[in-house]
């Protein structure tokens, strides 16, 4: 395998090797990711070209896929974006795969959107411009995230009366892929 990797958007003949991707990333749970992001992608949540690869020798080795998602702001509900999942084959975890694989998904995200939201390791999703939700007058989804862990970038479409609740798209409810569990 090469160290060249290149980044594009999923097409419908990568679909296994996404799900083999998730699968292997999460461990125990990647079955369940793997259903979910089935689900996502059947969803009106599934977004054109806002599901990327990364390919290395012609095998897809990584994945992000950004959906939509609603923001209960006070003023009216708005789209937004969430990352999830991201995930990168066990192999080639810690060498640039999946942050490059984010930094591509904020910028597929453009300027037509406000904000990116994702649940994860802030000391890793820090540096890539997340920043804690709570600090910028959102709310989580559920009390099993953890409040470091809910975590937003502010896009380009971003206006200072978005504020509010996050609400996932159905299928992380149906799939139970929201916060931690005990």
């Amino acid at each position: 395998m090469t160290d060249e990797t290149t980044y594009r958007a999923e097409r419908p003949v990568d679909r296994a090797a996404v799900l083999d991707v998730h699968t292997r990333a999460f461990g125990d749970h990647g079955p369940k990711v793997a259903r979910m992001l089935t689900a996502l992608d059947e969803s009106d949540a599934a977004l054109p070209g806002l599901s990327i690869v990364a390919e290395r020798d012609r095998e897809v080795v990584g994945h992000v896929m950004l959906t939509r998602s609603l923001l209960d702001a006070p003023k009216r509900l708005v789209d937004v974006l969430v990352l999830s999942p991201l995930g990168v084959l066990p192999e080639l975890q810690g060498r640039g795969v999946g942050s490059a694989l984010v930094r591509h998904a904020i910028a597929a995200a453009g300027g037509d959107w406000p904000l990116l939201f994702l649940e994860g390791d802030p000391g890793y999703y820090s540096r890539l411009g997340f920043e804690a939700g709570g600090g910028h007058g959102f709310r989580r989804p559920s009390l099993r995230i953890p409040e470091p862990a809910f975590q937003v970038v502010k896009l380009p479409a971003y206006e200072s009366w978005m504020t509010g609740t996050l609400v996932y798209a159905e299928a992380f409810w149906r799939h139970d892929c929201v916060g931690l569990r005990d």
